[in-house]
């Protein structure tokens, strides 16, 4: 029982011990320093010695190795001497030192260990001491103790088997500390306190010579020679290197190099912040070629370190906000080039688009990003499939295509290794060897928008007022699921960033994403993943393990989703629904109809949580599940129950008309009993699902209460014949009581189409509510034309409420003109581009036309095969005859093209994926469905002929065309 207790106390005694800031307080009450608040922000002996001066570094060691010995002597009272418990012990007070203290614990493991075991520890310290001589690197023997000490403990107590799995436990544990925690050691010698720069200067041998084969900190070195490392090391050809950081000495480096005229060497700058995400620094920077001699090589390293402080790079950093910091120096063998150029894995003008632009000479890459040489100039295109990739060049010159081909294939794969983002890398090749001399990203292309996920969301062209209020709900609510993951990992991420509009259309930042996503521990890709099907990469172990906590919280949220949406659902929206109908919208003042939308916007802002997270749970399960789409019943999702009641009534209609006129079916139903009955039921669907519109998301579009037409034409073909297709529910009636796989993932789709009704009809309320405010603001003659109010922003709708903007109300007649205008301007781009680069990108170009073998690849999104004629329809607005040789080709599909796909043989779809409006209507009607296929309304015409496989995904083309 006395031990056990001791187990409890050396439990909770050591980690409080260890998180104990006695070096914290030891600084403060000397030096007046939050060391938390200045350096790396860590409470370490070496923070001590470098913010606070010898004396206070010193008393830090002595608190330290107090700790150390106090927890080993503490063992003693419970245990006999030398335990395993000691150990523990030291493991108990590192991870209080760690999580509470934000210290590594080294110095308390030293003292700890050498109370623990005086002969181990001395031989530690001799074979530590020695390896330092010789080696003179820090950063070895900090790591070759962590093998050393468990490897002596081992060798002298061969029968402790507790011992020395406690002894590894600990060095596994100090090295994840060390990997994970940054070093004041690192920071430059000539900001430390004086009397102990020499001390630091000593100690930190390690960074007299570094080269490009070691893992690399940007922080430290610059990111130019830390991206090239990275490249070296992922096994592409980057010449030998050494590096300086802004803190070394240049001496040894230039004594160990020798360079000659038979091996000349190349002195470049590699500054802290150059070659960043923010800012390239291009041509900011000194760079001496040919250094033929130690002399010249002590030069240029000092002409390059000066160049820093040239005022035309002072000045650029001064217009980008960029903070001044320090200059490291990158030396390498210089390459014999026989040609060189630069290569940009995206047109950086374009801003658009699959091309490659590469510009090339013979000689040296300098003549080319010198800018007094006109290079040659070549386009390239990287055709890449699962078995096979091929390059197809445009443009000639003196350099071989042959070279070309591989410098653009070269940097399309740097792309990819850095998550899609654009590279400008300059090479050189030396006659056997393609070598890279510099890869940083292409700063105007940044962030980089995508569409694909956006175009589902809220597709089509977007109205000002649509936009105010769906991207802050958007970006908002991504935010909160975000930072719940990420916890303090989300700090200086702008979720506000999250959409933006270009050309009138919503764009997602996947830069910022892919960012979210590295943080998170999963693969940049995982949206698309979750809401497309796109193809997934695994997550590293590491990563993962690191972000286990919020990967932990958001599987909490995502088991507690049906529980949590019952609750909202009974308690907030349908009490909230409720009263909104009762709401004589007609009869309210415009300060009644804006606090109508305020309580609206509130259960919105709830119900955009579920919206997004119940289709990536619903996602996720199918995937994790392996439940094939046919297996599930859609039949909650409103858009699916509104077709199969139709679907009913018109049954029932074709019972009494045997023969029937279609533009006459309404008015020969008014006829009979029977008919009005039907007709009864008809305009009950419609007030149940008259919430409903072409696109749910855009409060500008109206609802099919407000435009039948729609409902009605579906009607229609529905009598004539064009019946549903047996679905999920109908041909497996146990669907809803399998507790199985099947039954798992039914529940997060039932739950994924409530959220769609809940949502939808708070859009629809939102609408009808801005459309009595219009009409209020039609017959004052403050707006002119009906749809203006959707040309404003909320907080423009509200400043006019308000009345109180004199300035708004005088300017506002131009500025309704002035958004018309470019709506319709933007309406009429025809082929908006999936993915843009940069904040302000060009007018869109048409897509590159690349497909291998007349293939087009999408996502499978409804199984079967079709045949037939293409007819491209860009919008709702002039709907062409269709047939079931009809092939349709759209941007997009929500609700209200469903009457299309009833009549249309197969479908075509630039966005959406397997679980989007247009993938499930099509597998209830029953047709082949093909979804993502980029450019597809630009790169097919009408009249042309494919056949599309909606189970493999793809679209093979036919030159066979006819006149329309």
């Amino acid at each position: 029982m006395f031990e056990l207790w001791g187990v409890l106390v050396i439990l909770i005694a050591c980690p409080l011990l260890g998180g104990l800031p006695l070096i914290a307080w030891i600084t403060y009450a000397l030096k007046r320093k939050q060391l938390s608040q200045v350096g790396t922000g860590n409470i370490s002996v070496s923070a001590a010695f470098y913010h606070g001066g010898t004396l206070v570094g010193i008393l830090a060691v002595l608190s330290e190795a107090f700790k150390g010995v106090a927890a080993v002597l503490l063992c003693r009272v419970f245990f006999p001497d030398g335990s395993s418990w000691e150990l523990i012990a030291l493991i108990a007070l590192v991870i209080g030192r760690y999580w509470i203290g934000r210290g590594a614990g080294t110095t308390n493991v030293v003292w700890g260990f050498v109370v623990h075991d005086p002969l181990v520890a001395i031989l530690v310290s001799f074979f530590a001491g020695i390896s330092f001589l010789i080696l003179h690197s820090r950063q070895v023997v900090k790591f070759g103790v962590l093998v050393l000490f468990p490897l002596f403990v081992a060798l002298l107590h061969l029968s402790d088997i507790p011992r020395m799995v406690a002894a590894v436990a600990l060095a596994s544990l100090m090295g994840w500390i060390y990997k994970k925690i940054p070093d004041d050691m690192n920071l430059s010698a000539q900001e430390a306190q004086t009397e102990s720069q020499a001390m630091l200067e000593f100690l930190r041998g390690d960074r007299a010579m570094v080269s490009l084969d070691e893992e690399l900190d940007a922080s430290i070195v610059g990111e130019k020679a830390a991206t090239l490392s990275q490249i070296k090391r992922w096994g592409y050809p980057v010449p030998k290197g050494w590096v300086l950081a802004p803190i070394d000495d240049p001496e040894l480096l230039t004594e160990f190099l020798q360079p000659s005229e038979l091996s000349p060497l190349v002195v470049r700058s590699s500054a802290i912040g150059e070659d960043s995400e923010h800012a390239s620094a291009a041509g900011q920077y000194q760079t001496v070629l040919n250094v033929t001699s130690p002399q010249a090589l002590q030069e240029a390293i000092a002409q390059v370190q000066a160049s820093y402080n040239h005022p035309s790079a002072v000045q650029y950093r001064r217009d980008r906000g960029l903070n001044d910091t320090a200059m490291g120096v990158l030396i390498q063998q210089q390459v014999q080039s026989v040609y060189s150029g630069v290569a940009f894995s995206r047109d950086p003008i374009a801003q658009q688009g699959d091309a490659i632009i590469i510009e090339a000479l013979p000689g040296s890459a300098t003549q080319v990003v010198s800018g007094k040489v006109t290079p040659e100039q070549y386009r390239a295109f990287v055709l890449e499939t699962e078995n096979s990739s091929s390059v197809q060049l445009e443009g000639e010159g003196r350099v071989p295509q042959a070279l070309i081909k591989q410098v653009a294939y070269l940097v399309y794969r740097l792309e990819k290794r850095y998550n899609g983002t654009p590279q400008d890398m300059e090479w050189s090749y030396d006659g056997q060897t393609l070598w890279v001399l510099q890869s940083r990203p292409i700063t105007t292309l940044l962030p980089i928008w995508t569409r694909k996920i956006a175009a589902e969301v809220i597709p089509g062209v977007i109205h000002p007022l649509t936009w105010s209020i769906n991207r802050p709900l958007t970006c908002g609510v991504w935010g909160e699921i975000f930072t719940l993951v990420l916890g303090d990992a989300a700090v200086g991420l702008d979720f506000s960033q999250t959409a933006t509009l270009h050309y009138s259309r919503a764009y997602f930042n996947a830069s910022l994403l892919g960012d979210i996503f590295i943080r998170m521990g999963l693969p940049p890709e995982s949206l698309e993943f979750l809401i497309r099907g796109a193809k997934l990469s695994k997550p590293s172990w590491k990563s993962t393990w690191e972000n286990l906590p919020g990967l932990g919280r958001l599987l909490k949220r995502e088991l507690n989703l049906e529980k949590d949406f019952k609750r909202d659902y009974h308690k907030r929206f349908i009490p909230g629904l409720s009263q909104l109908a009762q709401e004589d919208i007609d009869n309210l003042e415009p300060p009644k109809l804006l606090a109508r939308i305020d309580t609206i916007l509130e259960l919105i802002h709830q119900g955009t949580y579920y919206s997004i997270l119940a289709p990536l749970s619903a996602a996720l399960r199918q995937a994790i599940f392996r439940v094939k789409d046919k297996q599930i019943d859609h039949s909650v999702t409103p858009e699916v129950a509104a077709l199969r009641s139709l679907s009913a009534i018109a049954a029932d209609a074709k019972q009494i008309l045997s023969k029937f006129e279609p533009r006459q079916i309404f008015e020969e139903l008014k006829q009979t009993p029977e008919g009005k009955k039907i007709l009864q039921d008809f305009d009950e669907l419609l007030q149940d699902y008259g919430y409903l519109s072409q696109v749910g998301t855009d409060i500008s579009v109206p609802t099919w209460r407000e435009n039948p037409q729609m409902i009605q034409q579906m009607f229609v073909q529905l009598i004539q014949g064009n019946e549903l297709q047996p679905s999920a529910k109908d041909t497996n009636n146990s669907i809803f009581s399998d507790t199985g796989k099947r039954g798992f993932v039914q529940r997060r789709v039932d739950i994924k189409g409530r959220v769609t009704e809940v949502y939808s009809r708070l859009l629809a309320e939102l609408r009808w509510s801005f459309v009595a405010l219009e009409k209020i603001w039609l017959k004052s003659g403050l707006l002119r034309k009906t749809g203006d109010i959707f040309f404003l922003d909320f907080d423009e709708v509200r400043r006019l409420v308000a009345g109180t903007d004199s300035n708004l109300i005088e300017e506002l007649v131009e500025l309704l003109e002035f958004r018309r205008s470019q709506f319709l301007q933007d309406s009429e781009i025809t082929q908006v581009p999936f993915v843009v680069y940069g904040n302000t990108p060009p007018h869109p170009l048409a897509p590159s036309l690349l497909y291998s073998d007349q293939i087009l690849q999408g996502i499978g999104a409804s199984h079967g095969q079709a045949e037939g004629r293409v007819k491209v329809l860009r919008n709702l607005e002039d709907v062409p005859d269709i047939d079931r040789d009809t092939i349709l080709v759209v941007p997009y599909t929500d609700s209200g093209w469903a009457p299309l796909l009833l009549r249309a043989g197969g479908l075509i779809a630039e966005a959406g994926g397997r679980l989007s409006h247009g993938a499930i209507v099509a597998r209830e009607y029953g047709i082949p469905a093909v979804m993502d296929v980029r450019g597809a309304t630009w790169l097919l015409q009408d009249g042309q002929r494919v056949r599309i496989d909606g189970t493999r995904g793809i679209v093979e083309l036919s030159n066979d065309l006819r006149p329309e």
